[in-house]
């Protein structure tokens, strides 16, 4: 054995059993400081050496995570403070990441609820609070971010009350546990600073208390140690994988009852009820960042395991005299879908650096792989061979898989967002969300009228000094494409957050896009000659030198109709010559489309090929023949 692992086997806490292990999440709506805030408690605690050079945000270790300052997976952390060891497991706040936070919440005994406050309680504050109650999980409440200069604490914890109430009526709980919602702990805090206090500061000002030991000390109090049996015969349940070249791939597990240990036989249950006996190669503990061998862990640990090759999230290992298998994870269905196919786009395999993954083999592969660990994905068969419905919780959550793939070498063809539809009581019905949107007092009409082309049904309507807090009911497919128009015409100074709302009935044809394309003729190599013709027509997405084909989007255009341009023409020579024949043309730079971005834009008849090196715009078919013959026969159906 190394000698980390005879370290961890000799020490005190090296089998737990009683009160010194709490596990706990942190939940919040994005970007309210999650984190941050488990930043400063491995801090507090000493888990970084002294001369340790420590990033920002240490558990947003992927690179999507870091590029866009949000958290995707749900990542567990153990940290010892005082001979008291929390697990901490830090979730997404987003609500396109909800199998996550599932997920998370069932390793846990107990959540720290993150409120902002400044913001208060959001759409995706009420998602992951409403998870928290059905788990009947305790709640400790802290406002976070106290030094805002425009923070207001006492304001954002009555409204987060309010919220608890509500949901608490909407879920139907018992008296009992409605008063202990209302006698929940609230910790005032500033994580950046590392500081929590029982204390409420002066609006803008930091907690009082140096430290946090407040806030360990609350959690200790309110969330209980686990309550599970270490003398009961073995039931481990898988909520999390991860893998490494050396182990391969490693379950992640909440020790539900029993003892387990390296060497250990279990017994595997698996989804469709068989039962495998297994043998445990490796038994791992997480200490602060990293994962360290252990001999044995008991009832209310999180561990990983090794040895197992084929295990998958929902699966239990117990003992296997009795191997009575835990009930498997529930998620929410998904509510927005996705075509991926194969690049079909001439200019597949031709960029600079292009693909390496082309295939319909390679490309179902990586889909199938993805939902081992992502328990809210789902991918169905189409009428083509070499295309998938990939179906998720919003365009967020497929577009980072997307962008995953792309980075890994895939190059493919994405359909357009679509929602996911249920037939109910005959009727067709349709998702929607809660929307709430923070704008500048001076863009209300704009925003208003916004989401009234878009079927929005306003709520609540609350006036401050300078800016507008709106709550809307929306149909999904109106959110499709919302973002930008709603970053524009607000400059860039509104914030708006959504989170599903359930299903209702269909609200009839929603036209989201009021501009049509502006779509290459042939293909070619783009000309400034043409970029500076066409200037006036539209935004252009490609600049000079640009490879372009015939079918694809390269602009949009002023009218609500497409045209179809030759931005490959060269300026003709002739023998003549001109005082201003040379003169420099200044062009205005194009605008470049990230993904997200390209799918929002998408119509209902373009797509978007996405390869390592390039995201473009295209017509689904490129011949425009065959799609003025289809619009034709679209229109006499419908007329």
């Amino acid at each position: 054995m190394s000698t980390a692992a005879s370290t961890l086997a000799e020490a005190p806490g090296a089998t737990r059993r009683g009160g010194d292990l709490r596990n706990v999440a942190i939940v919040a709506h994005v970007d309210h400081g999650k984190t941050t805030l488990v930043d400063a408690m491995l801090r507090a605690s000493g888990a970084f050496g002294e001369r340790a050079a420590v990033v920002d945000r240490v558990m947003d270790s992927g690179d999507l995570e870091r590029e866009k300052g949000i958290t995707i997976l749900a990542k567990h952390t153990a940290i010892n403070w005082h001979g008291m060891t929390l697990n901490v497991v830090d979730t997404p706040g987003h609500a396109d990441f909800g199998g996550e936070v599932e997920r998370g919440l069932s390793m846990v005994d107990g959540v720290v609820l993150l409120v902002d406050a400044s913001e208060g309680p959001l759409p995706q504050t009420r998602f992951v609070l409403r998870k928290t109650l059905l788990a009947g999980l305790p709640v400790v409440l802290v406002v976070n971010k106290t030094d805002r200069p425009d923070a207001r604490c006492a304001e954002v914890v009555d409204e987060s009350l309010e919220l608890l109430l509500e949901l608490a009526d909407e879920l139907e709980l018992d008296e009992t546990m409605t008063a202990h919602l209302l006698d929940l702990p609230v910790v005032y805090a500033s994580g950046r600073a590392g500081r929590a206090s029982r204390t409420r500061p002066a609006d803008g000002d930091l907690p009082d208390e140096p430290g946090l030991q407040t806030l360990f000390d609350v959690i200790t109090e309110t969330v209980p140690p686990p309550a599970d049996d270490p003398d009961a015969p073995l039931q481990a349940h898988v909520t999390n994988l991860d893998a490494t070249s050396f182990l391969g791939r490693i379950a992640l597990c909440r020790v539900r009852a029993g003892v387990i240990k390296r060497g250990q036989q279990v017994g595997w249950c698996q989804a469709d009820g068989t039962v495998k006996t297994v043998k445990i190669t490796e038994l791992l503990r997480t200490e602060a960042l990293t994962r360290v061998p252990t001999d044995e862990a008991v009832a209310g640990d999180l561990v990983a395991v090794a040895g197992i090759a084929e295990v998958t999230i929902g699966d239990t290992l117990a003992d296997p005299e009795n191997p009575v298998p835990l009930p498997r994870i529930h998620v929410d269905e998904p509510a927005i879908s996705l075509t991926i196919g194969i690049n079909t786009s001439p200019l597949v395999g031709r960029d600079p650096h292009p693909g390496t993954k082309l295939t319909a083999r390679q490309v179902k592969g990586r889909l199938d792989s993805e939902l081992v660990g992502n328990v809210s994905l789902r991918v169905l068969p189409t009428e083509r061979p070499d295309a998938w419905e990939v179906q998720g919780r919003g365009e967020l959550a497929l577009a980072i898989l997307v962008e995953t793939m792309r980075r890994e070498g895939f190059e493919m063809t994405v359909g357009k967002p679509e929602v996911v539809t249920k037939t109910i009581d005959g009727k067709l019905h349709e998702p929607f969300e809660q929307l709430s949107a923070d704008v500048p007092t001076e863009h209300l009409g704009a925003v208003t009228q916004l989401l009234a082309g878009r079927k929005g049904e306003l709520v609540n309507l609350v006036h401050g000094e300078t800016r507008v807090r709106m709550d809307y009911r929306v149909p999904s497919r109106g959110l499709i494409g919302f973002r930008t128009e709603f970053l524009t015409i607000t400059r860039g100074a509104g914030i708006a957050s959504h989170v599903f709302d359930g299903y209702g009935p269909w609200v009839g044809e929603i036209n989201a896009r009021l501009r049509g394309s502006l779509i290459a003729d042939r293909s070619g190599a783009v000309t400034a000659y043409a970029v500076d013709a066409l200037s006036d027509r539209g935004t252009l997405f490609v600049g000079p030198t640009t490879q372009v084909y015939a079918g694809m989007v390269i602009g949009e255009y002023t009218r609500n109709e497409d045209l179809e341009v030759n931005i490959v023409r060269e300026k003709k020579l002739t023998n003549m010559r001109m005082s201003t024949s040379d003169e420099l043309v200044k062009l205005t730079p194009p605008t470049i489309l990230t993904l997200e971005q390209s799918l929002e834009f998408l119509a209902n008849d373009e797509c978007v090929e996405v390869t390592p090196e390039s995201v473009r715009i295209r017509k689904v078919e490129l011949d425009s023949h065959t799609r003025n013959r289809q619009r034709s026969r679209a229109k006499a159906a419908a007329g």
